[in-house]
């Protein structure tokens, strides 16, 4: 499940390299002269502080840098000392080492009365020593790492943390001597702060540069010190933890180096925190053992709001006599967290939806097995997402392994791990072209839904988050990642892990103080999630789900299948949406394009897409006015664009991988057995898409109603037309009207496809076909064509269909009767009444008629 890449080896990258270096051994060939070689620490830049016995009985203190591959010695000792911590600045002028009592050599400078003593050093060149600390308790060095240098005043910071439970900074101004010594101004009056104090737990964080520690007077409390690199620091977070009371026996340290001479208790609480960029902070901790048959171990997620308490039922056959394996190790990965216990168990957590376990991946057994890591392996986490193996000086980065999830999506395994397997591939691992390749493969393979979820959906949906989720953490609770809250109940095999109990509570309110630049970046972002997160919990359905457009979607619908559509404002500014969408989907590849999408004008697709641009927006806006309009425009709009060019996608790839050609779109020949397993996947993606009411690609529906014709007998195709499976575009009936001819079988079908065409397309399509029935029907058009013409000159002319006379209606008959009848009707009655007489007019012409009558016409 884990794949660990070993970046590091103490024997190939240190010890090598020291033999080469040391004449002594080599002549001898006796590696003998290289003992002991350790490492002490891991740096924010990555270098390793390692320390070795030389040849003449000395100690050294050397560097590796991983960007160079070259290792450099800082400092030696004369004689053999035991060093617990060590760390060095980021100028590299500086060493702090603590050195504990030995029992080795007579260097009374090294072997003090007290129990540790803590040095400072100037190692460039090597001028000065300064003693710190000579206390009776064990004391931890490091150095800070700003992110940036200083020009102006050279100096360096130092933590020093003791087990009496204090922590301290020392400031060191440094000065150069000759244009290349470095040595400390002023070293006997050294100016420090206290950090912290009365704590029984410490951590720090080398790349936010973060100190973290548990107070134990009345109440535990976890408190966070964040140092700037003006040399201030300041608390900002405080958060009360319900731990068991007396969880440690002595001060535990976390990421201060390792201390080889000091033996973990293997009873008490292990005690970690996680924290990401995109404002995650995870609280995580074991239970210590009181019995031997369960393992306990609790995740808070501080920006959830909430902690769950996993027990995990061990196999008695498999616990050894010693209790020391029985901590788990926590690993950070960001999206998830992975809690390890080898030999027993690997559960990978799912640190930002945490609403279902089946998110969540739960491994045991063989499965659970790490390669790398023995069973008596001590290993430790180090920032950076590394592990360090104590025991055979080697650091790994950590990931998870595709092969093995790709294993888990076979049929075999149960279907909670197949959704947490598919999911944190998609999210997780991705974008990832070869693996994205290999998981639609297989869903092309798997093509019927599963029990338990749908994967077309689940694949869908978990690809549009990842390429949202990173923006914004509250975006987790407003996006959809999963298809399975669309069921009515949920399945039993999603709800529960057998042999794992999950106890979720309600944390306590986290305290975030500071204002103004302290809490800019991740402390800003972390104390909105909080508050969105209060929000969230008060107002109904946050989350954003696609089915909620269905009944908009109906009336649009309505809508654009009557025959009296009118252009509307709502469909123009949905039409503009759509626009802004297409305008963004990769359609310029036209040489590679494979799949015949984005060619057509589908009305029906093309306002679904404006509908949730608008839908999406507009629920964002609401839950998330901190964004912005303007990122919230640009979020939904690639979230739009993403999801037409996953359809497009997913058909390409099973497109190419069946081999399939233009002549797919013939209509001419029977569909072959890669036309009809084409058919079918694209028969998954409209029932997936259409169960969550999401837009397809315009001509998709052509496409798949071509296949359909070419697949299934004629009366099978017709019915799943009725049933709104299949729809009658038009590009597809003017095909099926030019490319089959007029047999008996073909006649049948067309005839059977125009009845079922509204009568606005009906008109079109009949001029493409060569038919006496056509014929006649372009005809009798034409007809009714010029008599609306001339309707509109000589004036209105209403066709009555219920008074006509004629059985069957002859429709330019029908016209001509009516335009007759209508002109009869507005002819003038002589006997009625006229309005608006000219009586000159009358008066002449009366006179003109009685002359003619008497025959004085000519006179």
């Amino acid at each position: 499940m884990l794949k660990l890449t070993q970046t590091f080896d103490i024997q190939t990258d240190i010890i090598s390299s020291i033999i080469a270096k040391e004449e002594t051994v080599r002549r001898s060939k006796d590696c003998a002269g290289v003992a002991d070689t350790r490492i002490l620490n891991v740096e924010k830049d990555g270098g390793i502080v390692y320390s070795w016995r030389g040849a003449s009985g000395t100690t050294r203190v050397g560097k590796y840098d991983p960007h160079t591959k070259q290792n450099k010695l800082l400092y030696t000792f004369d004689k053999q000392v035991c060093i617990s911590s060590c760390s060095l600045n980021k100028e590299e002028t500086l060493l702090a080492v603590s050195l504990t009592q030995s029992t080795q050599g007579r260097e009374e400078s090294y072997k003090p009365a007290s129990k540790c003593l803590t040095l400072l050093i100037e190692i460039h060149p090597i001028n000065n020593t300064k003693v710190l600390k000579a206390v009776d308790c064990r004391v931890k060095v490091q150095f800070l790492y700003p992110d940036f240098f200083r020009n102006t005043a050279l100096e360096s910071h130092l933590l020093l943390a003791a087990e009496d439970g204090y922590v301290d900074q020392y400031h060191i101004p440094l000065v150069k001597q000759e244009g290349y010594r470095v040595v400390m101004q002023n070293s006997e009056r050294l100016v420090r702060d206290r950090v912290a104090e009365e704590f029984c737990w410490a951590q720090w964080d080398s790349g936010p540069q973060r100190l973290f520690y548990l107070t134990c007077r009345k109440k535990h409390t976890l408190k966070c010190v964040q140092f700037f690199p003006d040399r201030n620091f300041e608390t900002l977070f405080e958060l009360p933890l319900e731990l068991p009371s007396n969880p440690f026996t002595s001060v535990r340290f976390v990421n201060f180096g390792h201390d080889h001479y000091q033996e973990q208790p293997s009873e008490e609480l292990k005690l970690v925190v996680f924290t990401d960029r995109t404002g995650t902070m995870c609280v995580c901790y074991s239970h210590p053992l009181y019995r031997r048959k369960d393992s306990t171990y609790t995740i808070a997620f501080v920006h959830k709001g909430f902690s769950k308490t996993y027990t995990v039922a061990l196999e008695q056959t498999a616990i050894s006599a010693s209790t020391a394996n029985l901590r788990p190790l926590f690993i950070h990965l960001g999206y998830y967290i992975v809690v390890y216990l080898a030999g027993h168990f690997l559960h990978l957590i799912n640190c930002r939806q945490q609403d279902l376990l089946c998110h969540s991946l739960f491994l045991s057994g063989a499965d659970a097995c790490v390669d790398a890591l023995g069973a008596d392996s001590v290993v430790v986490s180090v920032p950076s997402r590394r592990l360090l193996d104590i025991q055979n000086g080697r650091i790994y980065t950590t990931d998870l392994s595709h092969d093995f999830l790709l294993q888990l999506l076979s049929s075999s395994r149960p279907e909670a791990q197949r959704l947490a397997g598919l999911h944190c591939m998609l999210v997780h691992l991705g974008p990832d072209q070869d693996l994205e390749q290999k998981i639609i493969n297989w869903i092309s393979e798997n093509v019927m839904s599963f029990d338990a979820f749908d994967q077309i959906q689940e694949f869908i949906l978990a690809s549009l988050y990842r390429i949202c989720y990173q923006q914004s953490l509250s975006l987790d609770k407003v996006l959809p990642y999963s298809s399975v809250f669309e069921k009515k109940e949920l399945p039993v095999a999603l709800t529960a892990i057998p042999g794992v109990k999950c106890t979720p509570e309600l944390l306590a309110q986290p305290v975030i103080k500071g204002k103004g630049r302290s809490l800019q970046g991740y402390w800003e972002e972390l104390q909105w999630i909080i508050e969105r997160m209060k929000y969230f919990e008060a107002v109904p359905n946050p989350r954003y789900r696609t089915t909620q457009i269905k009944s908009d979607w109906t009336k649009l619908q309505a809508a654009l299948n009557s025959e009296k559509k009118k252009s509307s404002n709502h469909l123009r500014y949905l039409e503009e949406n759509t626009k802004k969408v297409l305008s963004m989907v990769d359609t310029w590849r036209l040489d590679k394009r494979v799949v015949p999408l984005f060619q057509e004008e589908d009305q029906q697709q093309r306002v679904l897409v404006g509908l949730m641009v608008d839908k999406l927006r507009e629920h964002l806006n609401r839950h998330l006015p901190r964004l912005g309009k303007k990122k919230i425009d640009m979020l939904v709009l690639n979230y739009v664009a993403k999801l037409l060019e996953l359809v497009r996608h997913m058909l390409e790839s099973v497109w190419l991988k069946l081999k399939l050609g233009p002549t797919v779109l013939c209509l001419k020949q029977q569909g072959s057995s890669e036309d009809w397993a084409m058919f079918h996947v694209m028969c998954r993606i409209l029932e997936a898409t259409k169960g969550l009411c999401l837009p397809l690609p315009p001509g998709y529906s052509t496409l798949l109603t071509v296949l359909g014709v070419r697949c299934l007998p004629s009366h099978t195709f017709l019915q799943y037309v009725d049933h709104g499976f299949l729809q009658l575009t038009e590009p597809f009936v003017s095909r099926l009207m030019t490319d089959l001819d007029n047999s008996d079988g073909s006649e049948e079908l067309k005839f059977s496809v125009l009845k079922r065409l509204p009568e606005c397309m009906e008109q079109r399509v009949c001029q493409l076909w060569d038919h006496p029935i056509s014929s006649a029907c372009i005809s009798r058009e034409y007809v009714r064509t010029q008599l609306e013409k001339y309707t509109k000159t000589r004036g209105s002319v209403q066709l009555d269909r219920e008074k006509t006379c004629f059985r069957p209606e002859f429709l330019p008959l029908t016209y001509l009767a009516s335009i007759l009848s209508d002109m009869e009707e507005q002819a003038p009655n002589p006997f009625e009444e006229q309005e608006n007489v000219d009586a000159r007019f009358v008066e002449e012409t009366a006179l003109k008629q009685t002359m003619i009558k008497l025959g004085l016409e000519h006179k």
